[in-house]
């Protein structure tokens, strides 16, 4: 018989209603994405502004979440960007030779004397006093090596070690580089996406492309300029002795040093240890704060490893000065006084309140592992995004007004009942859309589209059977409840093959591609929803309130 149980019609509108309260907020914008900024901004702990009032102009109780639109329809910055991998071999090979100097130290009475030499920028070169007894130095040498940590590399090391007269030659093994190589990139592009995700801008498509290239596109940002200075900032911040101080920034520095300008001080430069004590990467966090003079500061905090280092050094050096060195410059100098536990401490500089805010920022990211080099550089102007926005809304509505107009004179009734299934049926995928938090761009707004203009083949299907059932002189109730059950079978099979197409189209696209395939396969399961349940629920309702003797369809 024609009849749905009370359940399944609570359980039906309650997704309905649930759907369709989800998708609200994108009816309103501008003031729900002005209460989701101004809200996030209020938890960071900032405040004035308008921020309450802005935080105040959508109910918290509400949901809030929306579709974020992409670069093609809200403008913004796309940037492609070549990690320079090489830059790593040369920080790796400098980062072991205080290592091996301690190690080879300790076998002075077999190998003599060492002695940094000048050498390439990805091998470390090293010169004994008695190279008869090189082979030594050699064997203590290789056992600082390291299994590589790849699976495609099981088995190998990571450096190699060999001699050339009386010096000794490490340098990375080639699994060692494929596999740093790998692990460069991957670390450049999640620091990427931390830099930007905290700086606030919206919904970024952070991507890899080939064996080095990062992909970035970042919608409502005002130029790819403005992109570049927040990604391409290195925030290098290490720990390093000091040489010497003096003015002359051509003066030989010695091997194993390096001569640094002062970031306060005109003129003054530096000579310090290349090999750092300690590194930005053992940071765990850093804030902005203010010194003991209440000036701008970054205050910072090792982990347990970083402190370790920074508490050993301090406590062996007191009274001998040490650089904090950021970027390649020297933010101060200061003279250890005491023992430093804890590993926490504080950068002062000539810092403006919001260059300390953005230091803290950068550092709490990390550091890039290698330089970038960009290749590709355009900025979308929102007025190009709002083109897109209202050739796509024009389609939209073009296409909706035409289905609602055919099904109506082909169906009558029926047709009226299909139309409301379908207006529900939108509000479905952008309740999903605005759930799973995705974002929408021109190759979805098509999706969309093509929706609209599938999402009643379901409803021609059922209607066309309960035609041929009134045909054979069934009475309406008997016509309506067979319609719906030798069409299902039709129906699934005609999406699952189109579903299987869009789920095709995420798993090898990308970009715009995912967009249209992800808004495709979202509109499928909304519409095969609505055609099976809700068109049917609206009918079996319409039905029992009527009764007719006679239906046309």
């Amino acid at each position: 018989m024609l009849q749905i149980d009370l359940w399944k019609r609570v359980l039906i509108w309650a997704v309905c209603a649930f759907g369709l309260l989800m998708a609200l907020p994108n009816a309103f914008y501008e003031r729900v994405e002005a209460h989701n900024d101004a809200t996030a901004t209020l938890e960071l702990g900032y405040s004035g502004n308008g921020l309450e009032e802005q935080a105040a102009m959508w109910p918290n109780w509400m949901p809030s979440s929306l579709v974020n639109l992409g670069l093609d329809l809200r403008g913004g910055a796309h940037l492609l960007a070549e990690v320079q991998v090489e830059d790593v071999y040369e920080a790796r090979i400098k980062s072991m030779w205080p290592e091996v100097r301690d190690l080879l130290r300790e076998e002075r009475g077999t190998i003599g004397t060492i002695q940094l030499q000048p050498s390439d920028v990805d091998e470390l070169r090293i010169k004994v006093s008695l190279p008869e007894n090189i082979g030594r130095a050699e064997e203590l040498v290789r056992g600082l090596a390291r299994p590589v940590a790849s699976l495609a590399a099981a088995g190998a090391s990571d450096i190699v070690v060999d001699t050339d007269g009386g010096e000794l030659v490490i340098t990375l093994s080639e699994a060692e580089k494929l596999a740093t190589d790998e692990r460069t990139v991957q670390q450049a592009l999640e620091i990427i996406r931390r830099r930007i995700d905290e700086v606030g801008t919206r919904e970024p498509t952070i991507q890899r492309q080939g064996a080095d290239r990062i992909l970035i596109q970042v919608p409502g940002i005002g130029s790819a300029a403005e992109l570049k200075e927040i990604i391409g900032t290195t925030a290098q911040l290490t720990f390093s002795p000091v040489i010497g101080r003096g003015s002359n920034p051509d003066a030989n520095p010695g091997v194993g040093n390096e001569i640094l300008p002062s970031l306060d001080e005109e003129g003054v430069y530096y000579t310090i240890e290349s090999a750092p004590v300690v590194t930005g990467e053992e940071l765990v966090d850093a804030q902005p704060s203010f010194d003991q003079n209440n000036r701008p500061a970054v205050s910072f905090r090792f982990n347990p490893t970083g402190a370790r280092k920074f508490g050993n050094y301090t406590a062996e050096n007191i009274g001998s000065p040490f650089a904090i060195v950021l970027d390649g410059e020297v933010v101060s100098a200061p003279v250890i006084q005491a023992h430093i536990s804890g590993g926490s401490g504080i950068i002062t500089g000539r810092f403006s309140v919001e260059e300390s805010t953005n230091l803290a920022v950068l550092l709490r990211a990390g550091a890039l592992p290698a330089g970038l080099e960009f290749l590709e550089e355009r900025t979308i102007g929102p007025e190009l995004g709002q083109d897109s926005i209202e050739a796509g809304r024009i389609a939209c509505i073009v296409a909706f007004v035409g289905v609602l107009v055919f099904m109506f004179l082909s169906y009558g009734t029926f047709g009226l009942f299909a139309n409301i299934a379908l207006i529900i049926n939108v509000g479905l995928i952008f309740g999903l859309l605005s759930m799973i938090g995705a974002t929408l761009t021109l190759p979805g707004i098509a999706g969309i589209v093509l929706t609209i203009g599938m999402a009643v083949d379901a409803n021609v299907l059922v209607f066309e059977r309960i035609r041929e059932e009134l045909q054979s002189a069934k009475g309406p109730a008997r016509a309506i409840d067979l319609g719906y059950e030798k069409a299902l079978s039709a129906i699934l099979d005609a999406n699952i093959t189109t579903f299987i197409t869009a789920a095709i189209l995420f798993a090898v696209g990308s970009g715009p591609v995912r967009g249209f395939a992800i808004t495709l396969g979202l509109g499928i399961m909304t519409s095969v929803f609505t055609a099976i349940f809700v068109t049917r629920l609206i009918v079996v309702i319409w039905f029992e309130r009527r009764r007719p003797k006679t239906i046309e369809v």
